[in-house]
């Protein structure tokens, strides 16, 4: 080969036909002020609509969005909670951000829990029955875009099937307390839209995004309506307006909305009505979570127990007959006999 030869292969370009072979396909991201709406062929509701219910919890989740009846998600806060809730037949939990707080540090819900607390306990419940859709609260996405797309990813790789991420500032409360603040529209769309693409990056993930906005109890209920619009637009799966106080609000976020799905989230004194699972649906409403559904009751039951053991100095009563056999089946002992026995092990053939 002559160096005149040499030298054109080193210098000259290859051809665009090749050079186009070479190149991964454009992808197209519109700037944060562009009117492109997001869309994405793979998350059309039609491609879950048939076959058996599928083992990924996230594309299961789709699969129950897409075809009919309601979602009931009952608010778990820790082991105990999410083993009943399963006993119970539920086919869906939600992870409360609130009753993680509590249970976990025993603090209230005022932005105290951190990241690593959310996922820790994520990855205990979803480790429990992993093809069980979990739903689970991430606040504000704790911290900026950056950060919101590493809760994403976290919480995917915890087995979370969703999460929720929200528009209220850093300081954030339980969005059925007074006072709330939030963010203006731009860094809310970032939010969601760093949580949206994401996703996105996470190869053949079904992860379900969820839009919340707290904005009707400080700035009106039309900007809360025109927020979730705009989330729609950017990609988030479901929309989700916190604090909904009446039936004819829920309707109306419903048709507004639609063909988006709507959560409801409902808190036994707090400023959504206490609405059934059949109210929801019958309003047109896809998920209904019942936040504090275990956390609140479990309060109850140990002041009473506290109090039974403080007065009478035995537990005898507030045990109710259910001695550590009865309780360890609900939290799996059959469960793990079985694991055992199938292994040829025999630790616990006479347990």
């Amino acid at each position: 080969m002559s160096p005149a030869t040499t030298t054109e292969l080193w210098t000259s370009p290859p051809s665009p036909v090749k050079l186009k072979s070479l190149l991964p396909p454009p992808v197209h991201v519109p700037p944060p002020n562009s009117s492109s709406v997001y869309y994405n062929p793979r998350f059309d509701p039609l491609n879950f609509m048939d076959g058996p219910l599928s083992l990924d919890p996230a594309t299961r989740l789709r699969q129950m969005l897409a075809r009919p009846g309601i979602v009931v998600a009952p608010g778990v806060c820790d082991g105990i909670s999410a083993r009943c809730a399963i006993e119970a037949g539920f086919e869906c939990l939600y992870q409360s951000g609130a009753a993680t707080t509590a249970s976990r540090l025993g603090q209230p819900d005022l932005a105290i829990a951190t990241l690593n607390d959310f996922v820790g306990a994520a990855e205990m419940v979803c480790s429990l029955q992993p093809s069980m859709p979990v739903i689970a609260d991430a606040d504000t996405g704790f911290g900026g875009a950056p950060m919101v797309a590493r809760t994403v990813a976290k919480y995917a790789r915890a087995g979370v099937a969703a999460l929720h991420i929200e528009d209220q500032v850093q300081t954030k409360r339980c969005g059925h307390l007074l006072g709330k603040q939030v963010v203006s529209r731009d860094e809310y769309l970032m939010r969601v839209r760093a949580a949206v693409q994401a996703r996105d990056s996470i190869p053949g993930s079904n992860f379900v995004i969820i839009a919340r906005t707290d904005s009707a109890q400080c700035l009106g209920w039309e900007e809360a309506i025109q927020r979730l619009k705009l989330a729609s637009q950017v990609g988030a799966d479901v929309l989700f307006i916190e604090g909904v106080k009446s039936k004819e609000l829920v309707e109306e976020v419903v048709e507004t909305l639609a063909p988006k799905p709507v959560l409801v989230n409902v808190i036994s004194g707090g400023l959504t009505p206490s609405f059934t699972a059949e109210d929801a649906e019958a309003m047109g409403a896809k998920i209904i979570i019942f936040s504090l559904a275990s956390c609140v009751p479990m309060v109850h039951a140990l002041r009473a127990a506290m109090r039974s053991l403080r007065q009478t100095g035995t537990d005898f009563t507030a045990a109710q007959g259910m001695g550590p056999r009865e309780f360890f089946e609900v939290m799996g002992l059959r469960d793990a006999i079985e694991v055992d026995a199938k292994a040829g092990g025999g630790a616990y053939a006479s347990i």
